[in-house]
């Protein structure tokens, strides 16, 4: 499927960033150029979690935006799998709901706050750079009711984008992570507009926070599988 050129960023910013109609249209490309190594995270992702799965399993995708890593999932395995997305952005669901339909895969899309929605007995749930757009107040009762919404051996992958607590390398990495957007086709400009609409709505935590957070809701085996600079992903385990 063709994918339109993200622009949204090269003209003033009147407003926070929101997944609206305007976002959702380019978003593949958006994550493409933005998120380091996108592609072969998902991927990776997807080989990974296909071996605990089993036949009728439900896993859900908070968070599902376009429905990329769910209709991944559903071309590279031959088990039947409820495959659930849950975004409050009813551009994205239009989106994803049309992708799955042209990929001919079975994917079902709720459009939802997945703060409030249950997504009980679930095999596994994926979060990929979602939980970091969730205020911090209502984060830790996100992970908990995630860690509770699994079944027993479920799993939890999580990528977010992280700060780290030294404030000469945490600036090294964000220039890095700038030099790295350039590289990708983004001009100084929209990279400083993206910044400031992700002001207070973005809020990434550290390592040691994110995995501490994990601990705290109950998960087991917490590893990091995937890391570029200032982008991880975790899995963790509920026993």
């Amino acid at each position: 499927m063709n994918t339109p050129k993200d622009e949204v960023f090269n003209k003033p910013i009147s407003k926070q960033f929101e997944f609206d109609e305007e976002v959702a249209s380019v978003f593949d490309d958006m994550l493409n150029r933005s998120v380091p190594f996108y592609k072969e995270n998902l991927n990776l992702q997807i080989d990974i979690l296909k071996n605990f799965l089993d036949k009728n399993d439900k896993i859900v995708d908070l968070g599902s935006s376009t429905g990329t890593f769910l209709i991944e999932l559903a071309k590279k395995t031959d088990k039947k799998l409820s495959l659930i997305g849950i975004d409050n952005s009813p551009a994205m669901i239009k989106r994803a709901t049309h992708k799955a339909k042209a990929f001919g895969v079975k994917v079902n899309f709720v459009e939802a706050d997945f703060l409030e929605y249950d997504f009980s007995n679930s095999k596994a749930i994926v979060a990929n750079y979602t939980v970091q757009f969730v205020r911090p107040l209502k984060r830790e009762k996100l992970i908990k009711k995630i860690y509770d919404s699994l079944v027993n051996e479920g799993i939890f992958l999580m990528s977010e984008k992280l700060i780290t607590e030294n404030k000469k390398l945490n600036k090294i990495m964000i220039d890095l992570y700038y030099d790295y957007k350039k590289k990708m086709g983004y001009s100084e400009y929209e990279i400083a507009q993206k910044r400031e609409a992700l002001e207070n709505v973005l809020i990434p935590y550290t390592m040691n926070e994110n995995i501490e957070m994990l601990k705290n809701a109950g998960f087991k085996d917490i590893e990091v599988i995937f890391r570029w600079n200032n982008f991880a992903t975790f899995i963790a385990f509920k026993r």
